[in-house]
């Protein structure tokens, strides 16, 4: 049996076993009527040309766990920001783990998703705004809602400050042979909120693994929202990750994506702007190795004047690996005084990589100030040279010159707990101990 059908015969028991009221199991019918007519996006469609699933769906998958399995913190506690307090909600195989979690309802919610859809207290807020944003024509999206059960919900209140960053973790621990996940995650911030997230998806041992996720964010008027998106998984797993942002008047938002290791990573980061006078910031880092695949596929729709974007993507790409970033700035007829910015970086190690990149820019408006660029090359030889004649090794200076290629990026980073787990992140990707943070 195909996947898709496989996906299509499980639904009526997944409805069956989990319940919902019925605007929402209303939404969950039609998305899986968009995913049946539509089915796996394939590289006919141009938003896909570079990325191929088609080796991800030739593996015959178990949908949901048939067990309920546990992890001792010693064992997994090294994916975790341990040497600060954060809440946490932690997920094995798809299941809330209570042992690994530590949620709140002390001033803000930070819970399941599964609370929010099936409890009435949450059902006002969860009506307004699930599945609002998200791309509803899409199909893996589509998927995702209709098969949507578990994940994140955060709600940050108008006034209030997350005394802790939230960490959302998914474990697989590959009991099972091959797993599909679908978590869902809402997350809303009211007017001069503010919250930082770290998201991460981890498999244990190598095994099939394909996570199929969809996250919503609401950034509400004068709203801060500070994401982090780690990934460094191991080479059996896959992540297709759509999120949607939607923000209002003087928010502003940035989300850091560090993508160090997968099978293939599919990226998909699309900001809407509801208001002016707001920032949005898309920063990424990208070291892959060993035929894996990272496609960034990035949306960022201005709808209104005097709004700022900053994108700024770097790539290091060795041994088959293959990289990709499609980005597109869209600029609204009356979204005068725009200032938007978007640069992809790659350097390639060696001569069996390839990127493929296509900054874009579709502008409306004529008073506005936008610019694009890429680049696709190598380490500085002069520069490289210059750091042997003072004796450092080769490999090391590679590593020193491949840091400050990403520094910029890592400069933004606001977490100095999380900056130094990621530096030394890159260090162990390019194989030296440099005795320094940066």
């Amino acid at each position: 049996m195909e996947l898709k059908d496989k996906l299509l015969d499980s639904f009526i028991a997944f409805e069956e076993d989990f319940v919902l009221d019925e605007e929402l199991h209303q939404k969950r019918i039609d998305a899986l009527k968009i995913f049946e007519s539509k089915g796996f996006p394939t590289k006919k469609i141009e938003g896909w040309k570079y990325t191929s699933l088609e080796r991800l769906l030739q593996k015959d998958y178990i949908l949901f766990s048939k067990s309920e399995n546990c992890i001792d913190y010693k064992d997994v506690k090294k994916y975790f920001l341990y040497d600060v307090d954060t809440y946490k909600i932690v997920f094995i195989d798809g299941v809330y783990s209570p042992f690994l979690s530590d949620t709140t309802h002390d001033g803000i919610d930070a819970c399941l998703m599964s609370a929010a859809l099936t409890k009435p207290k949450y059902r006002d807020l969860v009506n307004r705004y699930f599945n609002k944003i998200a791309d509803s024509q899409d199909s893996m999206t589509a998927l995702n809602t209709s098969f949507t059960k578990e994940g994140a919900y955060i709600y940050i209140p108008k006034n209030t400050v997350a005394q802790k960053p939230i960490e959302v973790v998914h474990f697989a621990t590959g009991n099972e042979q091959a797993l599909w996940l679908q978590p869902r995650n809402l997350i809303v911030v009211d007017q001069n909120a503010q919250v930082q997230i770290i998201e991460r998806h981890q498999s244990l041992k190598p095994h099939e693994l394909v996570t199929n996720s969809v996250t919503e964010i609401y950034a509400h008027q004068e709203a801060y929202v500070d994401y982090y998106k780690l990934q460094n998984d191991l080479d059996t797993a896959s992540l297709i990750d759509n999120t949607y942002i939607a923000q209002e008047k003087q928010s502003n938002v940035s989300l850091h994506t560090f993508s160090f290791g997968g099978k293939l990573i599919r990226n998909n980061l699309n900001f809407y702007h509801k208001g002016e006078h707001l920032n949005s910031t898309l920063k990424g880092v990208t070291i892959l190795q060993e035929q894996q695949h990272v496609d960034h596929y990035t949306l960022v729709h201005h709808a209104h004047p005097h709004c700022e974007s900053h994108q700024d993507y770097k790539g290091v790409f060795s041994d088959r690996s293959t990289g990709v970033f499609n980005g597109k700035i869209f600029v609204d007829k009356i979204a005068q005084k725009t200032n938007a910015f978007q640069q992809n970086n790659n350097i390639l190690l060696d001569d069996k990589t390839t990127v493929n990149t296509k900054p874009q820019l579709e502008i409306f408006a004529d008073d506005v100030k936008c610019s694009h660029g890429c680049t696709i090359g190598q380490l500085d030889e002069e520069a490289l040279f210059y750091l042997r004649s003072r004796g450092i090794p080769r490999k090391e200076a590679k590593a020193l010159l491949t840091y400050a290629f990403a520094n910029n990026v890592l400069e933004s980073v606001q977490l100095p707990a999380l900056k130094k787990r990621i530096n030394h992140l890159i260090a162990s990707k390019l194989g030296v101990n440099l005795g320094f943070d940066l």
